[in-house]
């Protein structure tokens, strides 16, 4: 029998609680709903008004992984949801927004890492955020995105910006900012100018375009993720990886002290000391008056 739990007043039913997700250490569903609803406190603040794309693996990480961006049949009516531009040929896509607990308790349920645009949903045509996926091409490892990312740091802080850093929850690393003032289209060109800027700085550890060809022994600064139609693994959410890895807020002084990747690498079970002695690292990303205009072009 499927179990039902009442969560803020909604009746949920939560299926196969037993499953092995991670076999490698035995994380069960159990654990991956339970990390998400004590997480929630810090984790529903950066979902908050952001369409949610899922990457669902029901099956675990090694079963098929798949998208769901559309809202998923059998979605409660009492879960948020959204229309969203797509492209001007398109009709717009509905989507979920996870705005309370028992939204949350129920997307879990669904087996999910969340991916969120870099825009709320009343406001899709400016940007509030601005990323960059570091991603480290083999034998590069995110020691050598650590050097990148600082580097960045100082290149966004000249122009007034603050960048908080997050593990990737695989083997890079994000930078993200809180922007404000600009399109999808002008936040990109600004990150695809700094990613060419960081390659010539440092054309032996740097490149910025996506050629997998190009990649070995050197960091993606993967620009292209502030397009309007792109999500990025939002913070705290769960990684389809070997291990229940949580893409983390780190801090800068972790970020340069990493010598090794292990340093880097947070399971669903470090989260909660990690948030009791630090906080949210993020939580400053949360505050509108700390948005920083980008510069003119």
């Amino acid at each position: 029998m499927t179990p039902i739990t009442e969560v803020e007043g909604r009746r949920l039913a939560l299926s196969n609680l037993e499953k092995v997700l991670y076999p490698e250490t035995g994380f069960t569903k159990a654990e991956l709903v339970h990390y998400y609803a004590t997480s929630a406190d810090v984790l529903l603040p950066h979902l908050r008004d952001r369409a949610v794309s899922f990457l669902r693996y029901p099956d675990g990480p090694q079963g098929q992984l798949f998208f769901t961006k559309n809202v998923p049949p059998g979605t409660p009516e009492w879960v948020t949801t959204a229309k969203v531009p797509r492209s001007s040929a398109d009709s717009p896509a509905r989507m979920v927004v996870l705005q309370d607990l028992a939204s949350l308790v129920w997307a879990a349920n669904l087996v999910a890492e969340f991916h969120t645009h870099q825009w709320l949903v009343q406001t899709p045509h400016e940007a509030d955020r601005l990323v960059f996926d570091l991603d480290p091409g083999a034998p590069a490892t995110v020691v050598h995105c650590c050097e990148v990312a600082l580097w960045l740091r100082e290149r966004l802080a000249a122009d007034g910006i603050e960048a908080y850093p997050k593990t990737a929850g695989s083997k890079g690393l994000h930078l993200l900012a809180s922007v404000r003032g600009s399109s999808s289209e002008r936040t990109s060109e600004y990150a695809k100018a700094l990613a060419v800027e960081a390659e010539r700085a440092m054309p032996r550890l740097v490149m910025h375009r996506m050629t997998k060809s190009l990649r070995p022994g050197k960091v993606f600064v993967d620009w292209s993720q502030n397009a309007a139609r792109k999500t990025t693994a939002t913070p705290y959410t769960l990684r389809a990886r070997r291990a229940p890895l949580v893409s983390a807020p780190v801090t800068w002084d972790e970020v340069a002290d990493c010598r090794d990747p292990a340093q880097l690498e947070f399971r669903a079970e470090d989260i909660a000391p990690r948030l009791q002695d630090l906080g949210d690292l993020m939580a400053p990303m949360l505050d509108p008056e700390r948005a920083a205009p980008l510069p003119l072009a």
